[in-house]
C-alpha cells in the first residue's frame, strides 16, 4: 500500500486547468477518454503525455510505503489501517512542509461505501489534528478522484512509485523523480528521504 500526497500552493492548483486542456487535446487526437485520467487504465500514449505535463508542475510529491502484512493484525482492518497510514505519512509531511499558521486543505480520494468514507474522513481529520493543525485553518475532505484533477495528479504519481517498488519498472518514475521530496518505506531499517 502506497500513500502518496501532492502538495501545492493555491496558485498551483491551477494545474487542474492544464490537465483538462490536455484531456481535450487527447480526445481531439483520437484517444478514447471516457472518464478522468487514471494511470492504471489509461493507455501508455496517454500516460506519457500526462507524465510529461506533471513533470513540469510546481508540486511536491511525498510517498509512504506500507507492507500491510507487516502491520500488527489489529491494525489491518481497513479504517484502522488507513488511519495508521495517514498518521505515519502526515506526521512527516505536514510538519516538514507546512507552517503551523498556513491554511491547509487536505483532499483525500474517496474509497469504499459512504459509511467507510465518513469513517476514513474522520480518521484523517483526527490525524491532521494530532499533527498540530487547528480546525480554523485546516479542512479535510474526501472527493472521488474523477472530480478533481489534482487527485488525478496524485494518482499518477502514486502509480509511478508503485510500479518502481513492486515491479522494478521506473520508466514513469524517472519522469517525476525531481518532484519527489520523500519516499519512505515504513518497515525498512532505513527509509530514504529526499530533500
Amino acid at each position: 500500500f502506497i500513500l502518496t500526497s501532492v502538495l501545492m500552493d493555491d496558485d498551483d492548483c491551477r494545474v487542474a486547468d492544464s490537465l483538462l486542456e490536455l484531456r481535450r487535446e487527447l480526445v481531439w487526437e483520437g484517444h478514447p477518454l471516457i472518464d478522468a485520467f487514471h494511470a492504471t487504465t489509461d493507455k501508455q500514449a496517454v500516460r506519457d503525455r500526462v507524465f510529461e505535463l506533471i513533470s513540469r508542475m510546481n508540486v511536491q510529491v511525498d510517498a509512504t510505503i506500507f507492507e500491510k502484512r507487516k502491520t500488527i493484525p489489529e491494525r489491518q482492518e481497513m479504517i484502522r489501517f488507513y488511519k495508521l497510514a495517514w498518521y505515519v505519512h502526515a506526521k512527516h509531511v505536514i510538519s516538514k512542509s507546512c507552517e503551523r499558521d498556513d491554511e491547509l486543505l487536505v483532499v483525500a480520494a474517496s474509497i469504499g461505501t459512504h459509511k467507510e468514507q465518513v469513517a476514513i474522513g474522520s480518521a484523517i481529520q483526527d490525524v491532521v489534528n494530532q499533527c498540530g493543525r487547528r480546525n480554523d485553518n485546516t479542512t479535510v475532505t474526501y472527493w472521488p478522484a474523477l472530480s478533481d484533477p489534482c487527485l488525478q495528479v496524485a494518482d499518477y504519481c502514486c502509480w509511478a512509485i508503485q510500479r518502481k517498488w513492486e515491479r522494478g519498472d521506473d520508466r514513469s518514475y524517472v519522469l517525476i523523480e525531481d518532484l519527489i521530496a520523500t519516499e519512505r518505506d515504513t518497515f525498512a531499517v532505513s527509509s530514504r528521504t529526499y530533500y
